[in-house]
């Protein structure tokens, strides 16, 4: 039986698991919460933190491959197991070039691929100073700790710099400034690459954000056949630059010009893959246990139109949800309720997805869902 280890116990890890047990492997996780979304289907659970080494090496003892389901973990910890035999995907050089968004931009444009420009920014005047540069709205970002619009502040006006700068930390964080997109549209691509070379790279998802977290996605993306190309190229592209293996998300910005640029890199599976649970003949989840196992790679085409959207907090307490009978009016839908104990503002709780005739129909059916549940 594989064993299979998984730093990280939350709703991807919890994704993973539910893909793969169809296959009877056996899960290790690591997290320090008791009762996170992947402990009550976990074969063991190592209760440590993220950073703690030796927990990560105990697990990774009781493995056979060891992954991750975020970045904001121990690199030197992933270099000790690589140095000690253990295999680790994706690998700790790939996770080096993408766990700091300054680094990782300097490792996308070393490698002529398509980004905003970018500065790092080591004091409040040379923030003040960066508009010279890049005018304004401009938009300020922590290279490290990010994730659902945290660690990033736009700068819409003259003045508005060292407001963003102390909301940041005023400097106690590494910075770097960024040129604002008017993009048309947020999309994004998910690729995988198998142990064994196989590649697979599954449609393109269109993204929309509420309050910086994504909110919809809808496959296909409407986008022209030059952009759908553009963008299979360059997640080709990330795979062979950052030597992944498992899954990545290639974060896009799509301009009205038909340009794409990248945005970000996830070396895991993401929020905007959820839809391929239902929509593709082979989930994000299981193609990513496929890869880092060297089983051949699942078909990554879309069944049909497909619509996913979160379900947000908006409130703090205990997680209770109500509505589940209403929801599934909608005979379409299908919810994945993530099991976190608390609620709070902006967590993400679970998602549902839909798929139909069209991405109009798939909507409908995951707007009217959301409209009955309640937390």
């Amino acid at each position: 039986m594989k064993r299979i280890g998984i730093i990280g116990g939350g709703q991807l890890g919890k994704m993973m698991i539910l893909d793969a047990k169809r296959l009877d492997y056996y899960f290790v996780i690591l997290d320090p919460t008791q009762n996170c979304p992947a402990h009550s289907i976990a074969d063991e659970h190592i209760v440590a933190g993220f950073d703690d080494i030796e927990a990560i090496k105990q697990l990774a003892e009781k493995s056979d491959v060891v992954t991750y389901e975020f970045e904001h973990i121990s690199l030197k910890a992933l270099q000790e197991l690589e140095k000690m035999g253990h295999k680790v995907y994706p690998s700790s050089e790939t996770l080096s070039h993408i766990q700091n968004k300054y680094d990782q931009n300097n490792w996308l444009r070393a490698h002529q691929i398509p980004i905003p420009d970018y500065v790092f920014i080591n004091n409040l005047s040379e923030l003040q100073a960066a508009h010279e540069k890049f005018g304004y709205p401009m938009i300020l970002k922590t290279c490290t700790g990010g994730y659902d619009g945290k660690g990033n502040a736009v700068i819409e006006k003259a003045g508005d710099e060292e407001t963003a700068y102390e909301a940041l930390g005023g400097g106690t964080l590494p910075l770097m400034i960024e040129e604002w997109i008017p993009f048309e549209k947020e999309v994004s691509i998910l690729a995988c690459r198998s142990i064994n070379g196989e590649v697979a790279v599954f449609p393109v998802a269109e993204n929309v954000h509420k309050n910086s977290i994504l909110d919809e996605t809808t496959v296909p993306a409407k986008i022209s056949e030059e952009s759908n190309k553009e963008a299979f190229k360059i997640a080709k592209a990330c795979l062979s630059a950052f030597d992944a293996y498992g899954m990545i998300c290639i974060e896009l910005f799509v301009t009205k010009e038909g340009r794409i640029l990248v945005n970000e890199l996830a070396p895991r599976p993401h929020n905007s893959g959820h839809y391929t649970i239902e929509g593709c003949y082979t989930s994000q989840y299981e193609q990513h246990i496929r890869a880092i196992l060297g089983l051949p790679l699942g078909n990554p085409a879309l069944i049909r139109p497909t619509a996913m959207k979160n379900i947000i907090g908006d409130k703090s307490g205990k997680a209770e949800l109500k509505g589940v009978e209403e929801a599934y009016q909608y005979s379409n839908v299908k919810l994945h309720i993530y099991g976190k104990e608390t609620v709070s503002k902006g967590r993400k709780m679970g998602h549902i997805t839909a798929t139909g005739d069209t991405i109009e129909e798939a909507l409908a059916q995951v707007r009217g869902a959301y409209d009955k549940l309640s937390y």
